[in-house]
């Protein structure tokens, strides 16, 4: 009886943690902040960072300007998203990409790149919408991206403070994780944790425009945006939900 020879199979090594463990659209966007603050701080000069803000940053008081030159209004499409991108220094960047990573990566697991992405533009819109109505013959303009990460941060409190739902398998009767659900309105001032974390943020920013009545001290913080994009967010991230069946 003859034998066959085998060669055994070499041992294959172990798979590589990737380096970077953000979902990829998480990466790209802060990645793009990054390198717009790069360009504008390393490349551009002052006349060059002057027209980079009048073109793309969000001034409010162009809806006023308008009625004299409409071409005035021309930034108005892009600027209440693209003010998003842009920042007035590293701190202001670092904390907004930092709170970015935070709650767009449970969003990008849940719903994917496409709906995380929608709800930091709609809520990137809403932020700019309320700060339009507060300041709206105030000169001033708005940047950052604090009203998208509002919009992010309420939607994912909707969902990351609830308890996992465990299913059973209808076959073998194994345990199935399906995840967190999605909070009613209700349910997240029912919670503990979902509660106190969105009414401590909602007062927080709330409180902003008294500190200078309080203090006398300026403070150059868009707590309309915040509250705004938070707001959008909270309400936006339903659409996207799926209902999964044990």
């Amino acid at each position: 009886m003859s034998e066959e020879a085998q060669t055994p199979t070499p041992p294959q090594p172990p798979a590589h943690e990737p380096v970077f463990l953000l979902p990829a659209a998480v990466t790209g966007l802060a990645g793009l902040m990054v390198l717009i603050h790069l360009a504008s701080t390393l490349v551009l000069n002052e006349e060059g960072l002057i027209e980079l803000l009048y073109w793309f940053a969000f001034q409010p008081y162009r809806f006023v300007l308008a009625g004299e030159d409409i071409s005035y209004a021309l930034p108005l499409i892009w600027s209440p998203v693209t003010h998003a991108l842009l920042h007035g220094g590293w701190d202001h960047l670092l904390i907004n990409v930092a709170w970015l990573v935070i709650f767009a990566t449970p969003l990008t697991r849940r719903y994917g790149a496409g709906p995380m992405l929608a709800i930091f533009a709609v809520s990137s819109i809403a932020g700019a919408g309320f700060f339009a109505v507060t300041t709206l013959y105030d000169g001033v303009y708005l940047i950052g991206a604090s009203g998208g990460v509002a919009g992010l941060t309420g939607a994912a409190i909707r969902f990351i403070f609830q308890p996992v739902v465990v299913a059973r398998h209808p076959e073998t009767g194994q345990p199935v994780v399906l995840g967190r659900r999605l909070a009613s309105i209700r349910e997240v001032f029912v919670h503990p944790s979902s509660r106190w974390f969105a009414l401590i943020w909602l007062l927080l920013n709330a409180a902003v425009p008294l500190i200078p009545m309080i203090t006398g001290a300026a403070i150059n913080v868009a707590w309309q945006a915040h509250l705004g994009g938070f707001a959008a967010g909270f309400f936006l991230v339903p659409i996207f939900e799926r209902r999964q069946e044990p």
